[in-house]
């Protein structure tokens, strides 16, 4: 056999001429090997790990009923609430399609949360890492965009007023703004041209660039490794013989039983959810949005879904008032950079840029500064890989600062999205600025309190 000729397929079975046929052609059995039985995971893996495994799981099931959906659904501004009325009542099997869709698009933010945190709590951003954390939050914000764009088409009360304010948020936008918030509307109104643009991009552009980065964010994982709940490399330690780390053991059929398991008790809760609360009490399903979109009538209280909360609630505390707060807390994180950098060059531009940071907080309106907190607040994300200075990666061996800090962060993070979902009250907005101020704080002091914090030594080897 000719050096560059592949192995034929071993061992005995039905299907091992196809196999061999296709391998020669394709290089399925080298996909199999180099991405399941031979790649080898480290042996300590815990519940967090359920998480990136049930978000493929998710995105399947979305995709699948997504297709189904759109056999029915007419992207029309007069028949797109009749049609998905249609779907639910006059289509056989079209509520159960309809309900897994809706459910399953919240369950890919818990399952996507759980996974970022994960990150947080094990140190997964950083290095050899950082490519596979930004994949992830890239994912992140394409999930944003689905999420928008889809919540938009079933052409309901809290659909049509919910684009309406998200998509004049753009309008803020100093110089291009009205132009920006014109073109995604394609009309001076949400209209039927909003609507048609909105579905062409949930169907069909959003789906394929999320493929595109979920397979990239599994290659990258896969060139440098998995990371475990120790923090530690298992392929410092390899077998002399077999070249297999000895921390390690095969992904599959290990991690393809146990994520199975996980797969199992995931779709048994989401079962529950979907047949006996599908609304879950007008979190997932408003009922606002089961009455037909009416331009002349405004919604008492209009809020995103509950993913989006938490930054909607930052965006709505960002008041004239707070902009004092804020330029206060801006002046003092210059002073501990200027007091911590060296160079000359490095004190002179954190004061410049300071300086044009109170200037716009001057100039610019405070629901321009809302906007931009508010996508600094998902954007801040991608820096995480930078911030943490800690000498170890894992929860496990850091000190009671950075446990502190992550726990007091996640506290933000929930009464923040709690808040968001709430009407406007003076003592929400209060208690919305003072987390505000908390969720900013995680990263912006990030660099100092990891350096500061108590650290135990990692072991050599991982631990179980």
């Amino acid at each position: 056999m000719a050096a560059t000729e592949k192995q034929p397929v071993t061992g005995a079975g039905p299907f091992n001429g196809i196999l061999t046929w296709v391998d020669r052609r394709f290089p399925l059995i080298q996909l199999w090997r180099e991405h399941l039985s031979e790649y080898y995971a480290p042996k300590n893996f815990n519940f967090w790990y359920y998480f990136g495994s049930l978000a493929i799981v998710v995105l399947a099931i979305q995709i699948v009923t997504g297709i189904f959906l759109v056999m029915h659904y007419k992207p029309d501004a007069a028949q797109a609430f009749a049609s998905v009325e249609y779907i639910m009542r006059d289509v056989p099997g079209g509520w159960i399609i309809r309900y897994l869709h809706s459910t399953g698009a919240s369950a890919f933010f818990i399952v996507v949360y759980l996974h970022m945190f994960r990150g947080l709590l094990y140190g997964s951003y950083r290095q050899p890492r950082e490519l596979i954390w930004i994949f992830g939050m890239v994912i992140y914000l394409c999930l944003m965009a689905e999420a928008f764009f889809g919540y938009l088409l079933p052409w309901g009360q809290m659909s049509y007023w919910g684009a309406q304010v998200i998509v004049n948020l753009f309008d803020a936008v100093p110089l291009i703004g009205p132009d920006l918030a014109l073109w995604i509307r394609g009309d001076y109104v949400v209209s039927d041209a909003t609507l048609n643009r909105f579905f062409s991009f949930h169907v069909i552009a959003i789906p394929l660039v999320l493929l595109g980065l979920v397979a990239a964010h599994i290659m990258a994982l896969h060139e440098v490794g998995s990371n475990n709940p120790d923090g530690i490399e298992i392929k410092k330690h390899k077998d002399p013989q077999t070249g297999h780390p000895r921390d390690g053991i095969p992904f599959h059929p290990y991690y393809t039983v146990k994520d199975t398991l996980g797969v199992a008790v995931f779709l048994i809760v989401f079962a529950v959810i979907m047949f006996f609360m599908p609304e879950f009490g007008g979190y997932f399903l408003e009922y606002n949005n089961f009455i037909p979109a009416d331009p002349l009538k405004t919604p008492s209280h209009i809020a995103p879904v509950w993913y989006f909360t938490p930054y909607y609630s930052i965006l709505r505390a960002t008041t004239e008032d707070f902009m004092w707060v804020l330029a206060a807390a801006a002046i003092a994180l210059a002073a501990l950079i200027v007091l911590s950098v060296k160079s000359a060059r490095g004190k002179i531009g954190t004061a410049a840029g300071t300086a044009v940071l109170l200037a716009g907080f001057s100039t610019l309106d405070p629901k321009v500064w809302g906007v931009v907190l508010m996508g600094v607040a998902v954007l801040i994300f991608f820096f995480l890989p930078w911030l943490d200075r800690s000498p170890v990666k894992s929860i496990r061996y850091r000190g009671n600062l950075y446990k502190s800090a992550l726990a007091v962060f996640v506290i933000a993070f929930v009464v923040l999205g709690y808040f968001g979902t709430q009407p406007v009250t003076t003592a929400g907005t209060v208690v919305s600025q003072i987390f505000t101020l908390v969720y900013f704080a995680f990263f912006a002091l990030m660099p100092w309190y990891s350096r500061m914090d108590k650290t135990r030594p990692e072991p050599d080897r991982v631990t179980g």
